[in-house]
């Protein structure tokens, strides 16, 4: 028994220190994870660091002495150090009652360097990189800053640069960050090709996107950068062309650009799909609104039933509606068009429905991303502000003016929700782009004329003058026989109104191969107030004084007449205006109209541009006069498939004296190219005849009161020429009077009546990056005697 007694007292004994120890373990285990819940500290110890101030790492961790912390706040405390990128490492350790934060400080960039770039400059990859002189460096941002540097190349069309970087320890925690950067060659663009296009060409295609294959001229343009954003944006560019020429069910299936590292060069493919062209069938307006008629809006639809469907003519339609509805007071009215398809006879019916739109206001507008453009220079776009009416198509208004501007890269506009279920935000998110503009270039102009020959300009302009939306620009050009100077200022919006105003200063010398020269020196200060979306207008005052005079006389040192010497010829009204009407002084006011639904400014293919100018001579200065001239050119696709593009001409002038004065042999119109092509500039029209030292007869051409021309000309993409290089052909056929006189008084002048001349022939047009250039060989088919031919012409195209 006893030993059994023992046995359990042994037992119990066992059993008790077990239960003993097991119980302060678990007491144990309660204390410590009451500490990782929640802890108390009497200081906090910061150690490693020499340049940042212990009080300012303790106020980012944010625990205090005497105060309950957890493991979440110690976490915390450590991203937020990290955060502030002045540390490579942090640690934060309890020892007893003491927090200690230990860290490793980042070294600080004493100067950042770039070392192989020429194509891009120091400076512009400076402001893309994070790191920078004086911050902190971490290997990260330096990571990050050679994936900007990489593209960076790839926007300029260098996707295989290679870019490294490199870390110069200088002691005392300061580094040299050194960006090496192996730029390698161009990438370029090898081929653009589409899959699935019937209506329209490859290469008709191809000038509708804006990426282009590279050709002998990018090094200039600059077109053939491969860009997954271009990619997109001509996605929507040949979205806009299809839907604008009847095919309503166009779809861009793919745009896949392939990268062939062998040749360094991407190969583009788009995958469309045309589906059917339509044509507008019925077009009607609908209004649910109590009291707006029907009547009162059908003039402001575009859409015409019978012509080709287009996206255009809907949008217009829809902005017309909308602005007239507003106009009569429906400010929360909106349009909303329902096609109706007739896949039988290919037809899409329109109707315009107007109904009572949602309450919302304007509560705010939110500009973001302009550094350099002033906000009320993006503000002044929109046709609403704060606290007008909410309306979506005036906003889309806005954005294409926005991009109209060339002030920016992109520019996106959305909508927040404002303080209120009836209040919006919108918020306008613009890139801006450079603005600046340096530009040198020359040409050659053929002909007789004083601007005749080699010539060569410089400029300098500014078109988002220091961030105002001013346009300002100096340039200086000159040839064998002229020199230029210009400056010109355009502000767009004239006492905060949408009215344009600005001045040209300019000067210009001639030397006339017939002996004489010219100065003009003169200004002029205009306004510019557009009336429609088509129509505008323009106002001006025009002050200018011309002088005239001899180069020289026609006899040699000894007193001899140099033979055939053109300053021997010179007719006597023409002698008269240098001897006795010079200086003379204009001072005129001038009004035009301008009516321009072009399609394209650069490459027009559709639409009108007519402009019509009145100007009178005589509020001071010499000369007391009224001239009227017109001009118009109406462009016509004749055939989508094959790029035919037809164009037709027009002009007509006219200048009469009033009073008792007359009319200047200098203020008579003269022919040019623009006029009629084959025939010499100022080689047409009422003449004076000389003779020469042996006795032949020379014309004087005087110029005339009164012209007429018309021109037709069918425009047509080069064979075999890639699209890219801008060059085209045509065919044209000229026609043009130049006759009427007012001069008297020294002596007969010939080929004063109407009578007309005629011409035909060929033109090479090439859009250079240099500006419209065209070269034309006329032969004329009817002239009169006395008319002066040249069938070669070259120089600067001026369509407008």
């Amino acid at each position: 028994m006893k030993a059994a007694s023992s046995l359990l007292s042994a037992a119990s004994a066992v059993a008790l220190s077990t239960g003993v120890v097991l119980s302060g373990a678990g007491a144990l285990q309660l204390a410590t994870l009451s500490v990782a819940q929640a802890a108390v500290v009497s200081s906090i110890e910061v150690r490693g660091n020499s340049r940042v101030d212990a009080e300012t790492i303790r106020n980012y961790v944010a625990i205090r002495p005497g105060a309950n912390f957890t493991s979440g706040d110690i976490d915390e405390a450590v991203k937020r150090l990290f955060a502030t990128g002045l540390f490579s490492d942090v640690r934060i350790n309890q020892s007893g009652s003491t927090l200690v934060i230990s860290v490793d400080e980042n070294a600080i960039v004493n100067n950042v360097l770039f070392q192989g770039n020429r194509k891009i400059k120091d400076a512009d990859l400076a402001r893309q990189i994070q790191v920078q002189p004086r911050g902190s460096y971490s290997t990260a941002l330096m990571d990050a800053d050679i994936e900007t540097i990489k593209q960076a190349y790839g926007r300029i069309g260098r996707d295989d640069a290679v870019v490294t970087g490199q870390v110069v320890d200088l002691g005392e925690g300061r580094v040299n960050v050194v960006y090496n950067v192996q730029e390698g060659g161009r990438t370029k663009i090898a081929s653009i090709t589409f899959e699935g296009n019937s209506a329209f060409s490859d290469g008709r295609l191809r000038e509708v996107v804006s990426t282009k294959q590279s050709n002998i001229l990018s090094v200039l343009t600059r077109n053939d950068i491969y860009d997954e954003d271009r990619l997109r944006a001509d996605e929507e560019a040949l979205r806009r062309f299809y839907y604008n020429r009847g095919y309503a069910d166009f779809r861009v299936l793919s745009s896949v650009g392939q990268f062939d590292e062998a040749a360094n060069a991407y190969r583009i493919s788009f995958s469309v799909d045309e589906g059917q062209r339509y044509t507008f069938g019925n077009v009607d307006v609908e209004s649910t609104i109590e009291g707006l008629s029907n009547e009162q809006l059908r003039a402001q639809v575009k859409s015409r039933p019978g012509s080709y469907y287009s996206a255009k003519d809907v949008e217009d339609s829809i902005v017309g509606l909308s602005e007239r509805v507003a106009d009569l007071g429906y400010a929360f009215a909106q349009v909303t068009p329902r096609g109706d398809r007739n896949f039988e006879n290919q037809t899409i019916s329109v109707v315009y429905t107007i109904d009572e739109g949602p309450r919302a206001y304007i509560e705010r507008i939110e500009i973001r991303g302009n550094q350099r453009t002033r906000d009320y220079v993006i503000r002044r776009e929109f046709d609403v502000s704060e606290g007008d009416a909410f309306n979506q198509v005036l906003i889309q208004r806005a954005k294409r003016r926005l991009e109209a501007l060339d002030f920016f890269e992109t520019v996106n506009i959305a909508t927040a929700p404002g303080s209120e279920p009836d209040q919006v935000v919108l918020v306008v998110d613009v890139i801006e782009k450079s603005t600046g503009e340096l530009s040198i270039g020359g040409g050659y102009t053929t002909g007789s004329g004083p601007t005749a020959g080699f010539s060569v300009e410089g400029s300098v302009a500014e078109r988002n003058f220091l961030g105002r939306g001013q346009s300002i620009r100096l340039a200086v050009g000159a040839g064998k026989n002229s020199r230029d100077y210009t400056l010109s200022f355009t502000e767009p919006y004239f006492l905060g109104r949408r009215i344009s105003a600005g001045f040209d200063i300019y000067r210009q010398t001639r030397e006339f191969n017939q002996g004489y020269n010219s100065e003009l020196t003169g200004g002029t200060v205009r306004f510019g107030l557009p009336i429609t979306e088509a129509l505008s207008t323009q106002l001006a005052y025009n002050l200018t004084q011309e002088k005239y005079k001899y180069s020289g006389v026609c006899v040699d040192a000894n007193g001899n007449p140099i033979p055939n010497d053109p300053r021997c010829t010179l007719s006597d009204y023409l002698k008269n205006a240098i001897e006795n009407e010079s200086p003379w002084t204009k001072s005129s006011v001038s009004g035009s109209l301008i009516f321009n639904t072009i399609d394209d400014m650069r490459n027009p293919r559709d639409g009108l541009y007519a402009n019509t100018t009145l100007e009178v001579a005589g509020l001071g200065g010499d000369a007391r006069w009224a001239k009227i001239t017109a001009r118009g050119s109406y462009y016509q696709t004749l055939s989508s498939e094959l790029d035919l593009v037809g164009v037709l001409s027009a002009g007509a002038g006219h200048i009469q004296a009033y009073g008792d004065n007359d009319i200047r042999v200098f203020d008579n119109f003269q022919n040019s190219d623009r006029m009629i092509r084959g025939f010499k500039n100022n080689g047409i029209g009422p003449y004076q005849t000389t003779t020469d030292t042996n006795g032949n007869t020379v014309y004087n051409h005087l110029g005339g009161t009164t012209y007429f021309n018309a021109s037709a000309e069918a425009q047509f993409p080069m064979p075999l020429i890639p699209t890219g290089i801008g060059l085209r052909g045509a065919v044209f056929a000229d026609a043009a009077t130049l006759y009427g006189t007012k001069l008297s008084g020294f002596g007969p002048i010939q080929g004063t009546e109407l009578e007309w001349r005629a011409s035909v022939g060929a033109s090479l047009i090439w859009a250079s990056p240099f500006g419209p250039l065209r070269v034309d060989y006329a032969v004329p088919v009817v002239k009169e005697e006395g008319d002066q031919i040249q069938n070669f012409s070259f120089g600067i195209s001026t369509r407008f």
